[in-house]
């Protein structure tokens, strides 16, 4: 448990400007703390305690702002950046070096039994307000945008945006396996069609192409 704490503490003073030395990271960062508090948590899960596992998890959530069930699975280098409103189900599955940003959901659906929540692989990036719903499975090097919700599959080196969620990005152009923390300027797939039709129209309108159902 302590490698994976110094582990976490080296992660973000590589990927996150605003931590200038180890002892900021260690005192101040709340969603890290969520994330050792998970680890106690799952260790008195995984040994049947659940009473003391959830009122572990229940105090961190209290004290951090962020909700991790300790049935979870959470790979390593998980950073959850501010991390307040962060809730993660009891089947969701991280992989390792995800980004998790304020507000995501990583939750269920309904009322289902068994595998409710989703699966992220490596090097996944949910940007702010984002919810990922369901037994779904998101593949490695995704990009969610920002309030996204996500309710099918991602295939790897995608980029997702809107709602429901629309893969915009799929290899051809490949998303770094780094994560692009660029998520502000992820495309407007609404915003681009807007954007064809009004060409389409003034085409219309300047009689450059013939169309019937424009006025």
């Amino acid at each position: 448990m302590f490698n994976r704490i110094k582990e976490d503490i080296q992660m973000v003073l590589e990927q996150d400007p605003a931590a200038p030395q180890w002892y900021t990271v260690l005192l101040t960062y709340s969603g890290l703390h969520a994330i050792w508090w998970y680890y106690i948590s799952s260790f008195f899960q995984r040994r049947g305690f659940k009473f003391i596992a959830r009122s572990i998890s229940q105090i961190a959530r209290w004290i951090t702002g962020v909700e991790i069930h300790p049935g979870a699975t959470i790979g390593k280098r998980l950073f959850i950046d501010h991390g307040m409103g962060v809730v993660i189900g009891e089947t969701t599955i991280i992989g390792d070096d995800v980004t998790i940003y304020q507000g995501v959901t990583l939750g269920g659906t309904g009322k289902e039994s068994g595998k409710r929540h989703p699966t992220l692989g490596n090097h996944v990036l949910v940007a702010a307000g984002a919810k990922v719903l369901g037994s779904i499975e998101i593949g490695d090097c995704v990009n969610i945008g920002a309030n996204s919700v996500v309710l099918k599959d991602v295939p790897s080196h995608s980029t997702v945006v809107g709602i429901p969620g629309r893969v915009v990005k799929h290899k051809g152009a490949r998303v770094n396996i780094d994560k692009d923390f660029n998520h502000n300027n992820l495309p407007d797939p609404i915003y681009e069609k807007l954007k064809e039709l009004e060409k389409h129209i003034d085409q219309v309108k300047n009689k450059e192409i013939d169309d019937d159902y424009i006025i």
